[in-house]
Protein backbone atom coordinates (compact mmCIF):
# COMPACT_ATOMS: atom_id res chain seq x y z
CA UNK A 1 0.00 0.00 0.00
CA UNK A 2 2.89 2.35 0.77
CA UNK A 3 4.37 1.76 -2.71
CA UNK A 4 0.97 2.24 -4.36
CA UNK A 5 0.42 5.51 -2.50
CA UNK A 6 3.88 6.74 -3.46
CA UNK A 7 3.18 5.99 -7.13
CA UNK A 8 -0.18 7.74 -6.91
CA UNK A 9 1.44 10.82 -5.41
CA UNK A 10 4.12 10.88 -8.13
CA UNK A 11 1.42 10.52 -10.80
CA UNK A 12 -0.64 13.23 -9.13
CA UNK A 13 2.31 15.63 -9.24
CA UNK A 14 2.99 14.86 -12.91
CA UNK A 15 -0.67 15.18 -13.91
CA UNK A 16 -1.06 18.40 -11.95
CA UNK A 17 2.01 19.84 -13.66
CA UNK A 18 0.91 18.90 -17.19
CA UNK A 19 -2.78 19.75 -16.65
CA UNK A 20 -1.90 23.25 -15.47
CA UNK A 21 0.81 23.97 -18.02
CA UNK A 22 -1.32 23.01 -21.06
CA UNK A 23 -4.32 25.00 -19.79
CA UNK A 24 -3.77 28.72 -20.51
CA UNK A 25 -6.85 29.56 -18.45
CA UNK A 26 -4.77 28.70 -15.38
CA UNK A 27 -2.38 31.61 -15.87
CA UNK A 28 -3.17 33.87 -18.85
CA UNK A 29 -5.91 35.93 -17.10
CA UNK A 30 -3.53 36.78 -14.24
CA UNK A 31 -0.67 37.69 -16.59
CA UNK A 32 -2.65 40.06 -18.82
CA UNK A 33 -4.58 41.67 -15.96
CA UNK A 34 -1.44 42.14 -13.89
CA UNK A 35 0.13 44.03 -16.78
CA UNK A 36 -2.99 46.04 -17.69
CA UNK A 37 -3.88 47.01 -14.12
CA UNK A 38 -0.33 47.54 -12.92
CA UNK A 39 -0.54 45.01 -10.09
CA UNK A 40 2.57 44.57 -8.02
CA UNK A 41 4.17 41.12 -7.99
CA UNK A 42 2.96 40.70 -4.39
CA UNK A 43 -0.66 41.47 -5.35
CA UNK A 44 -0.40 39.23 -8.42
CA UNK A 45 0.89 36.45 -6.16
CA UNK A 46 -1.91 36.54 -3.61
CA UNK A 47 -4.65 36.86 -6.25
CA UNK A 48 -3.22 33.91 -8.20
CA UNK A 49 -2.80 31.86 -5.03
CA UNK A 50 -6.34 32.60 -3.79
CA UNK A 51 -7.88 31.68 -7.15
CA UNK A 52 -5.73 28.55 -7.42
CA UNK A 53 -6.81 27.39 -3.97
CA UNK A 54 -10.46 27.97 -4.92
CA UNK A 55 -9.84 25.99 -8.12
CA UNK A 56 -8.46 22.85 -6.47
CA UNK A 57 -10.45 23.23 -3.25
CA UNK A 58 -13.81 23.16 -5.01
CA UNK A 59 -12.99 19.89 -6.78
CA UNK A 60 -11.68 18.31 -3.58
CA UNK A 61 -14.87 19.35 -1.77
CA UNK A 62 -17.08 17.87 -4.49
CA UNK A 63 -15.05 14.64 -4.51
CA UNK A 64 -15.20 14.36 -0.71
CA UNK A 65 -18.93 15.07 -0.37
CA UNK A 66 -19.86 13.06 -3.45
CA UNK A 67 -17.94 9.97 -2.43
CA UNK A 68 -19.16 10.23 1.17
CA UNK A 69 -22.75 10.29 -0.13
CA UNK A 70 -22.14 7.31 -2.43
CA UNK A 71 -22.06 9.14 -5.76
CA UNK A 72 -20.38 7.29 -8.61
CA UNK A 73 -17.32 8.59 -10.41
CA UNK A 74 -19.36 9.09 -13.58
CA UNK A 75 -21.85 11.30 -11.71
CA UNK A 76 -19.04 13.36 -10.22
CA UNK A 77 -17.47 13.75 -13.66
CA UNK A 78 -20.80 15.06 -14.97
CA UNK A 79 -20.83 17.66 -12.22
CA UNK A 80 -17.29 18.69 -13.11
CA UNK A 81 -18.22 18.92 -16.79
CA UNK A 82 -21.17 21.19 -16.00
CA UNK A 83 -18.98 23.38 -13.78
CA UNK A 84 -16.43 23.62 -16.58
CA UNK A 85 -19.03 24.91 -19.01
CA UNK A 86 -20.23 27.52 -16.52
CA UNK A 87 -16.67 28.67 -15.82
CA UNK A 88 -15.91 28.96 -19.54
CA UNK A 89 -19.01 31.10 -20.15
CA UNK A 90 -18.18 33.35 -17.18
CA UNK A 91 -14.61 33.74 -18.44
CA UNK A 92 -15.83 34.53 -21.95
CA UNK A 93 -18.42 37.02 -20.73
CA UNK A 94 -16.01 38.71 -18.35
CA UNK A 95 -13.41 39.02 -21.11
CA UNK A 96 -15.89 40.60 -23.53
CA UNK A 97 -17.19 43.08 -20.95
CA UNK A 98 -13.67 43.95 -19.84
CA UNK A 99 -12.55 44.42 -23.46
CA UNK A 100 -15.51 46.74 -24.08
CA UNK A 101 -14.63 48.71 -20.96
CA UNK A 102 -11.02 48.83 -22.11
CA UNK A 103 -11.98 50.24 -25.53
CA UNK A 104 -14.28 52.77 -23.86
CA UNK A 105 -11.46 53.81 -21.53
CA UNK A 106 -8.99 54.06 -24.43
CA UNK A 107 -11.29 56.42 -26.32
CA UNK A 108 -11.56 58.64 -23.23
CA UNK A 109 -7.80 58.65 -22.64
CA UNK A 110 -5.76 61.13 -24.62
CA UNK A 111 -2.18 60.71 -25.81
CA UNK A 112 -1.03 62.32 -22.57
CA UNK A 113 -2.54 59.44 -20.62
CA UNK A 114 -5.21 61.55 -18.92
CA UNK A 115 -8.96 61.07 -19.00
CA UNK A 116 -10.82 63.89 -20.77
CA UNK A 117 -14.52 63.00 -20.61
CA UNK A 118 -17.08 61.47 -18.25
CA UNK A 119 -17.19 57.73 -18.24
CA UNK A 120 -20.81 56.78 -17.65
CA UNK A 121 -21.72 53.21 -16.78
CA UNK A 122 -18.59 51.56 -18.18
CA UNK A 123 -16.38 53.92 -16.20
CA UNK A 124 -17.41 52.12 -13.00
CA UNK A 125 -17.75 48.65 -14.52
CA UNK A 126 -14.57 47.39 -12.86
CA UNK A 127 -15.24 48.54 -9.30
CA UNK A 128 -17.81 49.48 -6.68
CA UNK A 129 -17.66 51.86 -3.72
CA UNK A 130 -18.02 50.86 -0.09
CA UNK A 131 -21.28 52.52 1.01
CA UNK A 132 -19.87 53.16 4.46
CA UNK A 133 -16.44 54.55 3.63
CA UNK A 134 -16.68 55.42 -0.05
CA UNK A 135 -13.49 53.47 -0.73
CA UNK A 136 -13.07 51.82 -4.12
CA UNK A 137 -13.38 48.03 -4.14
CA UNK A 138 -11.95 46.33 -7.23
CA UNK A 139 -14.25 43.73 -8.76
CA UNK A 140 -11.69 42.09 -11.04
CA UNK A 141 -10.02 39.84 -8.41
CA UNK A 142 -13.43 38.73 -7.12
CA UNK A 143 -14.64 37.85 -10.61
CA UNK A 144 -11.50 35.81 -11.18
CA UNK A 145 -12.05 34.07 -7.86
CA UNK A 146 -15.60 33.10 -8.89
CA UNK A 147 -14.40 31.84 -12.27
CA UNK A 148 -11.77 29.63 -10.66
CA UNK A 149 -14.13 28.41 -7.96
CA UNK A 150 -16.41 27.15 -10.73
CA UNK A 151 -13.51 25.90 -12.84
CA UNK A 152 -13.05 22.16 -12.30
CA UNK A 153 -9.85 20.16 -11.92
CA UNK A 154 -11.09 17.22 -13.97
CA UNK A 155 -8.12 14.89 -13.29
CA UNK A 156 -8.36 15.49 -9.55
CA UNK A 157 -11.66 13.66 -9.02
CA UNK A 158 -10.44 10.15 -10.02
CA UNK A 159 -7.09 10.83 -8.34
CA UNK A 160 -9.01 11.60 -5.15
CA UNK A 161 -11.62 8.82 -5.34
CA UNK A 162 -9.28 5.89 -6.04
CA UNK A 163 -7.07 6.28 -2.94
CA UNK A 164 -10.19 7.05 -0.87
CA UNK A 165 -11.66 3.70 -1.93
CA UNK A 166 -8.44 1.70 -1.52
CA UNK A 167 -6.50 3.46 1.22
CA UNK A 168 -8.98 5.65 3.08
CA UNK A 169 -9.33 9.40 3.50
CA UNK A 170 -5.71 10.07 4.61
CA UNK A 171 -4.41 8.60 1.34
CA UNK A 172 -6.97 10.54 -0.69
CA UNK A 173 -6.08 13.85 0.90
CA UNK A 174 -2.35 13.14 0.56
CA UNK A 175 -2.75 12.62 -3.19
CA UNK A 176 -4.99 15.69 -3.47
CA UNK A 177 -2.42 17.77 -1.58
CA UNK A 178 0.36 16.75 -3.97
CA UNK A 179 -1.79 17.50 -7.01
CA UNK A 180 -2.78 20.86 -5.54
CA UNK A 181 0.81 21.78 -4.71
CA UNK A 182 1.94 20.98 -8.26
CA UNK A 183 -0.95 22.99 -9.73
CA UNK A 184 -0.30 26.03 -7.57
CA UNK A 185 3.45 25.86 -8.14
CA UNK A 186 3.03 25.89 -11.93
CA UNK A 187 0.44 28.67 -11.80
CA UNK A 188 2.62 30.89 -9.64
CA UNK A 189 5.81 30.16 -11.59
CA UNK A 190 4.31 30.93 -15.00
CA UNK A 191 2.33 33.96 -13.80
CA UNK A 192 5.14 35.58 -11.84
CA UNK A 193 7.84 34.88 -14.43
CA UNK A 194 5.65 36.27 -17.22
CA UNK A 195 4.51 39.26 -15.15
CA UNK A 196 8.08 40.07 -14.15
CA UNK A 197 9.14 40.00 -17.79
CA UNK A 198 6.20 42.05 -19.05
CA UNK A 199 6.85 44.78 -16.49
CA UNK A 200 10.02 45.50 -18.44
CA UNK A 201 8.26 45.70 -21.81
CA UNK A 202 7.20 49.29 -22.63
CA UNK A 203 3.81 49.50 -24.33
CA UNK A 204 4.30 53.06 -25.59
CA UNK A 205 1.34 54.01 -27.82
CA UNK A 206 -0.37 50.66 -27.16
CA UNK A 207 -0.54 51.33 -23.44
CA UNK A 208 -3.96 52.94 -23.65
CA UNK A 209 -5.31 49.71 -25.18
CA UNK A 210 -3.81 47.39 -22.54
CA UNK A 211 -7.18 46.78 -20.85
CA UNK A 212 -8.92 46.06 -24.16
CA UNK A 213 -6.15 43.64 -25.16
CA UNK A 214 -6.33 41.96 -21.75
CA UNK A 215 -10.10 41.51 -22.06
CA UNK A 216 -9.77 40.15 -25.59
CA UNK A 217 -7.14 37.64 -24.42
CA UNK A 218 -9.39 36.45 -21.60
CA UNK A 219 -12.41 36.19 -23.92
CA UNK A 220 -10.37 34.15 -26.41
CA UNK A 221 -9.27 31.86 -23.60
CA UNK A 222 -12.88 31.29 -22.51
CA UNK A 223 -13.93 30.74 -26.12
CA UNK A 224 -11.13 28.23 -26.67
CA UNK A 225 -12.21 26.28 -23.58
CA UNK A 226 -15.78 26.14 -24.89
CA UNK A 227 -14.73 25.21 -28.42
CA UNK A 228 -11.87 22.81 -27.79
CA UNK A 229 -12.31 21.75 -24.17
CA UNK A 230 -8.87 22.99 -23.12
Amino acid sequence: MHVDLTLLMVNAAAIGFIHTLVGPDHYLPFIVLSKARGWSLAKTTWITLACGLAHVGSSISIGFVGYALGASLSHLNLIEEARGKIAAWILLGFGLVYAAWGLHRARRTGPDGHTHSPGGFLHAADHIHDPATGETIGLTPWILFIVFAFGPCEPLIPLFIYPAATGGWPAAFAVAAVFSAATLAVMLTVVLASSFGLKRVPLRSWGRYSHALAGASIALTGGAIRAFGL
